[in-house]
Formats: C-alpha cells, structure tokens, sequence
C-alpha cells in the first residue's frame, strides 16, 4: 500500500531547520510571535490538553460537546496520519491546504530570521488559521512533553493533563516524577487546570500546581464519572452523558475530563445540557482503539490502535481482554527505535497467539524486524514472523483468521497510516 505523498509536510520540513538541530524551548516562539504581531492571550478562549495518552480522545470529546452547543471549533492536533493537513480541523473538518500554504508563505519570510523546528512551524499556521477563520473556540493539543512545547506559548483558559507515564524519556526525563513536572509545564497561576490519573496520581504533577497556585481539579477528588449510569459529577453538579465513542474504561475518564473543562468554562462557553446529553455529530479519532470488519461479517475483526508505549499497551491488552472470547489473536507490530519496546510489548504477550512483525519504512528511527523479532522471543513469544509489507502481514492473516478471531494492528502513527484510509474513514457528520 503506497503512502500518499504529502507535498505540505514536505513544505514544513523545508522551512524548518534539520531535525538534528532541535532544542526544546519556548524563546524561539516568543520572538516570532512578536515579530509576526501575534498576542500570546488569543481572543478566543484556549484549552491546552496535554499528557502521555488519552490527549486526542479528550481533544475530541471536547470538540463534539463545543460543536453540539453551536459553537465554531478550532482543534489542533498531532501527529497526522496520512495528511498534514489533519493537524488541524475547523468546525470538525481538516482545514484546506490553500490554508495551509497561505499561512506558510506569510510565515516563511520571519522564519528564515528565527529558526524554528517543524512542530513550531506547524502551530504558528494553525494558531494563525484559528485567528483568521474567527473561531469560538482553540483547543490546542500538546506535541512534546508540556512546559517547553509550541503550543505553551499561548495563555490557556484551562489547561489538561490526561495521564503520566514513560514515554519520550530521552527529552522528557527517565522516570514519571520527571515526565509529570514537564507534563503540568502548561499550568498557570490561577488558571483552572484538570488532572485524570485517578488511581495513580503523578505526585510532580500535584506539586506543581501547590507551587504555581493553580486549582487543579482531579478525576475521582473533585469531579466524577458513572459508567453504569451515564452520569457525570462535579462542581455542584450532576449531568446525564452519552457513552464514550470508543471502548476501554480509558475513555471514560477522557469523557470526564472533557465534560469537566466544559463545566469550568462554562461563563465563557455556554453549553446547554441538551448538548451534551447524546452524540449528534459524531466526531472521527482514526487508529484509536477502533474495531472494524474490513472482510466482512464472516472475516476475523480488525482492532487498530497507535499504542506505542506501556500505558497504551496495558490499556490495549485490558479490550483484548473484554473482547477476545475463546478465538484467535494475531498481532502485526511496527514501533520506533526509541521506544520502550519491551515495555510495550509485553503486556500483549498473553492475549496474542502469533506475531507478525514489521519494519516502519518512512522514518530512520524504526526497530528493525531483527529488533522486534528478538525482543518478542526474549519474551516469550514463540510464533513470531517477519513480512516484508503490510500488505503482506495483513494477507497472511486474513487467510488464516476466521470469524470469532482477532487481528491487531498497533505500535506507531507509522504502522497505522500504511493501512487503508478507507478501512479506518468513514464520512464524517
């Protein structure tokens, strides 16, 4: 399956300095949101959603509740999957690459004075298209980390922490203590912020809103949800809520931190409870924890997820759990080099029955097959096999699965974008 080519992405990358030259920082934005007159406090007001997992379902959930209530929604997230320009959709839609390409050229002139990395580059268009189309509403989703990444240059009207948990380590620090400090980095003093580790609390993250004075409000303290019920609490108050669009006991408290923002935000953002109460334009998250039966009803089930690191894998394993029944499991993996590679896969190893192992093509940072290969039997795993495409892999499987059985595609955004567009799209309402 070619990958499409992406002539913008291939802009962006041109623009921006060699990826070897990255330095984390907030000063080089700062100096071109000066030179290009842009306000760090945008006119509309601004949700900053960070966090290691969980970051693009809570950015959805928001986007849906806000576009129920009538409101024009901005919602800039990353990476993208097929096309750049998914980075950033404009009342539920990806913005047109006309757009894109307006905002790279008036970009381009300050650029060539202030270098700035490929994710900067990327924010600065977006922020400016949300600027320029009006939007109500700018929910931001943090690329890298929080106190140091693009988007922190702009001044949140609340700000979103999901979860913290191993992953980047070699930007973000080795332990959860260090990634949590980095992770509330998008807190301000006074600024209502949300926090969603509920059973685990990253005890960095507590600690930096103590320092910052920030009231932080946590899942399962301050704000609750009931799946069972379909009833979200907090703040005084009760609201009856849809289900979450996608399965895992995960997505409930993505739920429940986007219902929460909304509920704070309430003042600026009026959002009735009829809005909230039952899905009306049923926003699209493609690769996340998406079943599907590409084969039809008499082919094995397809379960496609981005997983690529420990907590993602746990929470993969937990719906295989729920879901696999008596059948077979097949897994066809790709990850990055730099991964935790064990860490990810092991969770897996007792709900997958044989491995189908791929080398990520379009980046130098892939695992080798050799790498993954040996990992998976260093574990444990005993039916485990190299393809030399996707094509290959998913063919292999397919004749050998049947209806009952399960095959998994997970491990990267890489992985992910080599399967059918069509397989994971469906026309957005």
């Amino acid at each position: 399956m070619a990958l499409l080519a992406d002539s913008l992405s291939d802009r962006v990358a041109e623009l921006a300095g060699p990826p070897e030259q990255i330095v984390m920082g907030l000063e080089r934005m700062r100096a071109v949101l000066a030179a290009l007159k842009m306000p760090a406090r945008l006119p509309m007001p601004v949700m900053l959603v960070g966090g290691t997992n969980g970051k693009g379902s809570t950015v959805v959930y928001l986007e849906a509740f806000y576009r129920q209530a009538g409101y024009r929604v901005g919602a800039y997230t990353s990476p993208h999957l097929w096309q750049f320009t998914e980075r950033l959709r404009l009342d539920g839609r990806s913005a047109p690459e006309s757009l894109w390409h307006q905002q790279l050229t008036e970009i381009a002139a300050t650029v060539r004075q202030i270098p700035l990395t490929y994710f900067e580059i990327a924010t600065l268009a977006a922020v400016r298209m949300m600027l320029a189309t009006r939007v109500d509403v700018a929910i931001l989703e943090v690329g890298l980390g929080g106190r140091l990444d693009a988007v922190n240059a702009f001044t949140p009207d609340c700000s979103i922490v999901t979860t913290v948990d191993l992953d980047h380590q070699d930007w973000l620090g080795s332990d959860r203590a260090a990634i949590g400090h980095e992770k509330a980095g998008i807190f301000r003093r006074g600024v209502p912020a949300l926090y969603g580790d509920s059973e685990d609390p990253c005890a960095s993250v507590l600690e930096a809103a103590v320092r910052a004075d920030v009231p932080l409000q946590r899942l399962g303290r301050d704000f609750h949800i009931d799946p069972l019920r379909g009833k979200w609490s907090g703040f005084g108050h009760g609201k009856e809520v849809p289900p979450p669009l996608w399965e895992g006991t995960v997505q409930w408290a993505n739920l429940a931190l986007a219902l929460a923002a909304v509920s704070l935000l309430q003042e600026k953002l009026p959002v009735s409870d009829a809005a909230i109460s039952a899905w009306t334009r049923l926003p699209q998250l493609p690769g996340r924890c998406q079943w599907l039966q590409p084969w039809g009803k008499d082919g094995p089930d397809l379960l496609v997820d981005v997983a690529h690191n420990p907590q993602a894998a746990r929470q993969l394993a937990a719906l295989l759990a729920a879901r696999k029944g008596s059948g077979r499991c097949h897994a066809v993996v790709g990850m990055l080099a730099d991964k935790d590679i064990a860490g990810t896969l092991a969770p897996l190893l007792q709900w997958v029955d044989a491995w189908h192992v791929l080398e990520i093509t379009d980046t130098p940072r892939a695992a080798t097959m050799l790498q993954l290969r040996d990992t998976l039997r260093g574990l444990g795993a005993t039916a485990v096999s190299a393809d030399a495409s996707m094509e290959q892999a998913l063919e292999r499987s397919r004749t050998t699965l049947a209806t009952g059985d399960i095959l998994l595609c997970f491990g990267s955004f890489h992985l992910v974008k080599q399967l059918p567009m069509a397989w994971l799209l469906s026309d957005p309402s």
